[in-house]
C-alpha cells in the first residue's frame, strides 16, 4: 500500500511550490495506478488546513475547491482512508520510543504507526521519518 504524506499532497496542488510539477505528476500516477493508496486522516486534514490558509505563502484555494479535491481522491477505487486499528497504541508507542519522538515528531510517529499497521510504504519528502527503524519510506521526488 502507498501511504501519502501531507507534504506531497500540498506540493501537488501548490503551483508556486518548487516541488509542484514532480509532486503533481507523481500523485496523479499513484492515484490512477493499480496499487492501493492510503490517505491518513491527519494528512487529509493537514492538506485542507494548509491549502485554505491565506496567511501562509504559496498558492491557496477556496474551501469548496479544497473539499472537491479531497472528494475526488476519495472517489477513486484504489483510495482508502487509513484509521487506527486495534493495536494502534502499541505500534504508536513503539514508534515514539524507538524514534525518540516528542513535540512535533509525535505526529510523525502516528503516521509511521498507521503506515506499519497497514503494511504500507510511506511516500514523503520529509527525511525525519528515518528516525523510525521499522518504517519503510520513499521520497518519490528524488
Amino acid at each position: 500500500m502507498i501511504v501519502i504524506d501531507a507534504n506531497l499532497l500540498i506540493y501537488a496542488y501548490d503551483a508556486n511550490s518548487a516541488e509542484h510539477k514532480r509532486s503533481a505528476a507523481w500523485l496523479e500516477g499513484a492515484l490512477s495506478g493499480m496499487d492501493a493508496v492510503g490517505l491518513p486522516w491527519q494528512c487529509v486534514c493537514a492538506f485542507m488546513r494548509v491549502v485554505t490558509n491565506r496567511r501562509l505563502p504559496g498558492m491557496r484555494v477556496e474551501l469548496n475547491a479544497a473539499l472537491a479535491v479531497v472528494e475526488e481522491w476519495l472517489r477513486m477505487p484504489n483510495v482508502q482512508i487509513l484509521v487506527p486499528a486495534d493495536k494502534h497504541w502499541s505500534v504508536f508507542r513503539r514508534m515514539v520510543v524507538d524514534g525518540q519522538a516528542s513535540g512535533p515528531r509525535i505526529s510523525d510517529a502516528e503516521l509511521a504507526a498507521l503506515t506499519i499497521e497497514n503494511g504500507g510504504v510511506l511516500y514523503t519528502s520529509d527525511r525525519d521519518f528515518a528516525r523510525f527503524p521499522e518504517l519503510r519510506f520513499v521520497n518519490p521526488l528524488t
